[in-house]
């Protein structure tokens, strides 16, 4: 099995930045095979997918193509036609909340929503509850970060019509019981919504066994390019949904008075789309099944105690996270005692470690927990030991600088 250092030398950014890059949950560095497929793509294949019936454009719309069966081997999707090109999760969960939520929910219809959710999971369902004068609700934490089954039970109900839920929360690296969820919500008839957007990179996920309805992620997560992202829906689900995007190759007829759409997937897929994008993505999953799933967890799990160990010996620091880490990730959130965790973030960077700071697109959960935020380290199989170990260093000439005022509160 490939260790991280071996692994590490896969990624470019790394031959001449000397950084701990730790912030992998915001977007992953990109391996050179990812990298020298797009680049092979706009050098051999560059044509608009779907328009051309020259060899050029045919050979643009097979590349495209085979990313969408690709991803659908990657996640056992039914078919294909299951798989929907987004920008990015953002847009996928927005796709879901226009195309889905408005033409099913009516007055009085619940939505349970987990209170560690996404930004883009909470505000696009916020709009629905607020044009069908539906209902929001929130499941929240226990004392462990977690989602308890009394929370579940209570929350999701017989009037419960959509759930959402993320697998692993980006702000605290929490696994949530997502299955349990699923279990619970199809038992009276409501539909899922799945982010596993800060999973996929880590763990597999096979979308019929755990019988998922919606699925969303995104490629610059996953050691993949920015820029695109996928969607996963039941076929039965997305054929009766109504396009959220209008124009370019989602058409099927034009009138001059009204308009036919093409058949899924198509008819969620508007205008010119993210072709090199595609490229890149599907090598990044080659790129994961080569390392292969279980080495990636060997690695991170190795690398997500050692954290956790190192930073529990830093009396100053306050982290946020199980006490089993078995559920948990390799997203580790933490403060230093009266420090703003944007201070503490800018020092880091001046030796050359790079966390992210702040609420993390999670404002309700912050404010749950009763802070303005927290510092975030979030490893990778490109992260080593003495990742950890600069973080650390790092972390006691942070607190050094500040011990003074911070003694003084």
């Amino acid at each position: 099995m490939r260790t991280s250092n071996d692994i590490r030398k896969d990624f470019p950014i790394f031959d001449d930045n000397k950084i701990a890059y730790l912030d992998s949950a915001a977007t992953s560095q990109k391996p050179r095979c990812v990298l020298d497929s797009i680049k092979k793509f706009y050098e051999t294949q560059n044509a608009n997918p779907h328009r051309g019936a020259y060899s050029l454009g045919v050979s643009a719309t097979k590349a495209y193509n085979d990313c969408r069966d690709t991803v659908a081997k990657f996640i056992n999707a039914k078919s294909s036609d299951e798989i929907i090109f987004t920008k990015n999760s953002t847009e996928s969960l927005n796709l879901i909340a226009n195309s889905y939520g408005l033409d099913n929910l009516t007055e009085g219809d619940e939505i349970a929503l987990s209170i560690m959710e996404h930004h883009s999971m909470i505000v696009p369902w916020q709009k629905v509850a607020s044009v069908k004068k539906a209902v929001l609700k929130y499941m929240y934490l226990n004392g462990d970060y977690q989602i308890d089954e009394a929370e579940i039970e209570k929350k999701i109900t017989d009037k419960t019509k959509v759930v959402g839920i993320l697998s692993v929360s980006n702000a605290l690296g929490t696994i949530n019981d997502y299955k349990k969820i699923i279990d619970k919500a199809h038992s009276v008839g409501a539909v899922v919504v799945l982010d596993v957007t800060q999973s996929i990179a880590h763990m597999p996920l096979d979308v019929q066994n755990i019988d998922a309805d919606f699925v969303v992620f995104s490629a610059h997560k996953m050691y993949g390019p920015l820029g695109i992202g996928i969607l996963y829906g039941k076929k039965k689900l997305l054929d009766n949904m109504t396009p959220f995007l209008l124009g370019g190759h989602m058409i099927e007829y034009v009138y001059e008075d009204h308009t036919t759409f093409a058949n899924t997937p198509d008819k969620f897929e508007a205008g010119t789309q993210n072709a090199d994008g595609a490229v890149g993505l599907k090598s990044a999953i080659e790129y994961i099944l080569d390392v292969g799933y279980p080495n990636i967890e060997k690695i991170e799990k190795e690398l997500t105690k050692y954290a956790y160990d190192e930073l529990s010996k830093l009396d100053f620091v306050k982290l946020y996270c199980t006490k089993d880490l078995s559920h948990h990730t390799s997203v580790i959130s933490f403060n230093i005692n009266g420090v703003h965790s944007h201070d503490v973030s800018s020092i880091l960077d001046m030796y050359g470690v790079c966390i992210r700071a702040g609420n993390h697109c999670a404002q309700p959960l912050m404010r749950f927990l009763e802070i303005d935020g927290t510092c975030r380290i979030s490893l990778a199989i490109y992260n080593t030991k003495k990742d950890i170990d600069r973080l650390v260093n790092a972390l006691k000439k942070v607190y050094k600088t500040f011990k003074k005022y911070v003694e003084e509160k």
